[in-house]
C-alpha cells in the first residue's frame, strides 16, 4: 500500500482528495496547521493519520515526508485578497519551496501538487489570446497569487531536473462541492459575473481523481496540466458566451454546446482525466 503525505487536508478540497485517495488504497498521512476536534474525527473515521505541521518551516516539510512514498501538495494560501499580497507570496513560496526540497531530500517518487488556473491569465480583464485556453497560454501571473503558483512551477522543474523526481503541477479551476452549486443559477443572467475565468469549475471530487492519477500517470520531469470541469457553470452555450462577452476571441476549434473554454485535452490524454461531476446532476431540473 503506498504511503501518500496529502497536505492541506483539512481544507474543502483536502478533505475530498484524502476521502477519495484512501477508497482507492492509498495510507494517508494528512497534514496540515491546524486541525480541529471534527477535522481529527473524519480523519480517523476514514483511516488516515493527522498531524499538524507548519510547512514554512523547512524541518517540519523534512520530517513530514521521512516516511513517505508520495506527496499531494494542496497547502497554501488559496487565493488572492485574503492577506496582504506580499504575505501570500512569502508564504506560498516558502510552503512549496520547503515541500519540494524535502521531497528531493528524502527521495520520494512522486510529487503532485496545487497550482491554479490563475497562472493562465485570470482574471480575464484582459481578453485570453484564444479560447479553449490550455497548457500553452502561460505565464500570464496577475495577482501575487498567481505569481506564487507560477514561480513555483519554474522552481518545480529545475528541481525535478536536478532530483529525477516527477513532478506534476495541477492547475486547478474553481473548486466546486455540492452546496456551492446553490449559486450557479445566480450567475446565469449576467455572463460577465463569470468571465473571470472562462466560466470554468471543477468538482472537487474530480479534482481529487486528477490527484490521484498523477501519482501513477507515465510521466518525467515536471508536467503542468489543466484540471476543470467538461463543462462550464453555464446554462448557454459556450460559443455564444465567448463571442457575447469576449468578441474577438478566436475558438481554435470547435466546442461542444456546454464544453469547458479551460481546455483539459492534455489531462485526458497524459492522465486519463475524465471529469464525471457537474452542476447539472444536482440542478438538472434547472438545467
Amino acid at each position: 500500500m503506498p504511503k501518500t503525505a496529502l497536505t492541506g487536508a483539512t481544507g474543502k478540497t483536502g478533505r475530498v482528495v484524502a476521502a477519495d485517495l484512501v477508497a482507492h488504497g492509498h495510507d494517508v498521512l494528512a497534514v496540515d496547521l491546524v486541525a480541529t476536534p471534527e477535522d481529527r474525527d473524519r480523519m480517523a473515521t476514514l483511516g488516515a493519520s493527522l498531524i499538524c505541521a507548519d510547512l514554512t518551516d523547512y524541518g517540519q516539510a523534512v520530517d513530514i515526508l521521512a516516511d513517505v512514498d508520495t506527496v499531494v501538495h494542496l497547502a497554501n494560501i488559496p487565493a488572492p485578497g485574503l492577506f496582504p499580497a506580499a504575505h501570500t507570496l512569502n508564504a506560498n513560496l516558502a510552503m512549496n519551496n520547503n515541500v519540494f526540497l524535502a521531497a528531493a531530500h528524502n527521495k520520494l517518487s512522486r510529487v503532485v501538487w496545487a497550482s491554479s488556473e490563475t497562472t493562465l491569465g485570470l482574471p480575464f480583464d484582459t481578453p485570453p489570446r484564444y479560447a479553449p485556453v490550455d497548457e500553452a497560454h502561460y505565464p500570464f501571473p496577475t495577482s501575487t497569487y498567481a505569481l506564487s503558483k507560477t514561480a513555483s512551477e519554474t522552481t518545480a522543474g529545475h528541481i525535478a531536473e536536478w532530483s529525477g523526481i516527477p513532478f506534476v503541477a495541477l492547475r486547478l479551476s474553481n473548486v466546486h462541492v455540492e452546496r456551492d452549486y446553490q449559486l450557479v443559477p445566480t450567475y446565469w443572467s449576467d455572463p460577465h459575473l463569470r468571465k473571470w475565468n472562462l466560466w470554468g469549475y471543477v468538482d472537487a471530487r474530480d479534482a481529487a481523481q486528477a490527484c490521484r492519477l498523477s501519482l501513477t500517470a507515465d510521466l518525467s520531469g515536471a508536467s503542468s496540466f489543466v484540471i476543470a470541469a467538461a463543462d462550464t457553470i453555464m446554462n448557454r452555450p459556450s460559443a455564444d458566451l465567448l463571442a457575447e462577452v469576449f468578441p474577438g476571441v478566436e475558438l481554435t476549434r470547435p466546442v461542444g454546446t456546454y464544453e469547458t473554454l479551460l481546455s483539459i485535452d492534455r489531462a485526458r490524454d497524459a492522465l486519463g482525466y475524465a471529469p464525471r461531476h457537474s452542476w447539472r446532476d444536482v440542478l438538472h431540473d434547472q438545467a
